[in-house]
């Protein structure tokens, strides 16, 4: 999905959007606080459904790095591959040369005002699915004339637990052992 999509979703939900209009809609508080509400909501949602990431490195024995130099994005490290190392919090020491496989979960890019429509989500489809709700109840959390906000905050949480966090399901391989 697309931001431009996600916007549009978002403004039909809460009945404001217009075709016709540059910024989809007529009303400008809301066009002003949307992509900030957007990157809120992203941001939360990549770390209920992770985004994962990859990155390889040539290291050297010796060599220490902090876990916030593999990706200036990056939210979780799940683990290094390809050289043996040691992580003390968030201090890596390399004991060997090789080269450094990093597997790892990271921020989505942040959405700006400066944002072009046609960004693309990184999160998983159906992570972005149910994003409208939650947008959508932040934008109208300060409208307190009417319930609307916690309305779809609410449809937007109870979306959210149906989700499933996992990346992929754990495999098991049965052997037969000696003709049992």
């Amino acid at each position: 999905m697309t931001l431009e999509e996600l916007k549009i979703e978002t403004y039909a939900l809460i009945e404001e959007y217009s075709e016709e209009n540059d910024y989809l809609t007529e009303d400008t508080d809301l066009s002003t606080k949307m992509n900030g509400c957007i990157n809120i909501i992203q941001n939360e949602m990549a770390r209920y459904k992770k985004i994962e990431a990859y990155k390889e490195e040539e290291v050297f024995e010796g060599q220490t790095m902090m876990v916030n130099e593999i990706d200036d994005n990056i939210y979780q490290l799940d683990i290094i591959k390809g050289v043996e190392y040691e992580k003390e919090r968030s201090l890596i020491t390399f004991k060997e040369t090789g080269i450094a496989r990093f597997f790892y979960y990271k921020y989505p890019e942040r959405i700006t005002m400066d944002t072009p429509d046609d960004y693309t989500f990184e999160l998983d489809p159906d992570a972005v699915e149910i994003m409208p709700y939650g947008v959508a109840g932040l934008l109208l959390s300060a409208d307190v004339s009417n319930n609307y906000g916690n309305l779809y905050t609410n449809l937007y949480e109870q979306r959210k637990q149906m989700l499933d966090p996992r990346k992929s399901m754990p495999s098991v391989y049965i052997e037969e052992i000696g003709g049992i």
